[in-house]
């Protein structure tokens, strides 16, 4: 049975974790996994690194094929800053919203004289 091509991307992550990672796929790039795997060995892989994540932290994204209409599937867990959202169907990557100021009332931004 043919597998499927799949990336992985982590951030802290522990150092027994990333080699559990490189005996199924090729490490690139720190933090970077690229494979081609069937089904269950990438669910077998996302959840031992789901694990690995709530006993000691980090973050990761899943990329792989998928019969939808982008082609793929894209999977987070951890504390990570983007979050795949689905609208309409379509996978979108949401950003954390930015921290600025409130809007201020109009008017002067110094006191006057």
């Amino acid at each position: 049975m043919a597998g499927g091509f799949c990336t992985i991307s982590t951030t802290a992550i522990a150092d027994g974790t990333r080699g559990a990672l490189t005996r199924w796929m090729l490490e690139p790039a720190p933090g970077v996994y690229v494979g081609t795997l069937t089904k269950r060995v990438r669910e077998h892989l996302w959840s031992g690194l789901q694990q690995a994540i709530d006993d000691q932290g980090g973050w990761a994204v899943l990329i792989h094929g998928s019969d939808g209409e982008q082609g793929y599937r894209v999977l987070t867990y951890g504390e990570g800053s983007r979050t795949p959202r689905e609208i309409d169907g379509l996978t979108l990557i949401g950003w954390p919203k930015a921290e600025g100021p409130e809007d201020e009332e109009e008017g002067p931004s110094h006191p006057g004289p």
